[in-house]
């Protein structure tokens, strides 16, 4: 089975910022297949976990933005590198990986997320 890479990047960022941006249920009606595998140890595991906790991230910190800086696919795997812009200027880096199942719908996530740091020793962004 070969999976479609470029709609996977595409439906990747549509569920990441659909969610991010205040509205996750749509995204997991959109954009989640029959399961949702969740390995951020902050988020509980399921659909509804996936929900409650981005309600109450949009509800909390509605002012936060986010800028898709690249995506890759690979396989059944999306890896998503953004940068989140947060309340008084605060900034993370994240990286995202997503599986998709054979009907090009997101069923796994692990991600990971630094704080970007004021100074750099080497002067290059994380981004």
């Amino acid at each position: 089975m070969s999976h479609d890479l470029e709609q996977m990047k595409q439906s990747a960022i549509a569920f990441y910022k659909t969610a991010y941006l205040g509205e996750p249920a749509k995204a997991v009606e959109r954009y989640v297949g029959d399961e949702y595998i969740q390995h951020n140890p902050l988020v509980g595991d399921g659909k509804q976990a996936f929900i409650d906790y981005f309600e109450e991230m949009a509800r909390d910190y509605p002012e936060k933005d986010i800028e898709f800086v690249r995506a890759i696919a690979q396989g059944d795997l999306v890896s998503l590198h953004t940068l989140q812009t947060w309340p008084e200027n605060v900034q993370y880096v994240t990286m995202d990986f997503f599986r998709f199942d054979s009907n090009g719908k997101i069923v796994e996530h692990w991600d990971a997320i630094q704080e970007v740091p004021a100074e750099t020793k080497n002067g290059n962004t994380m981004y």
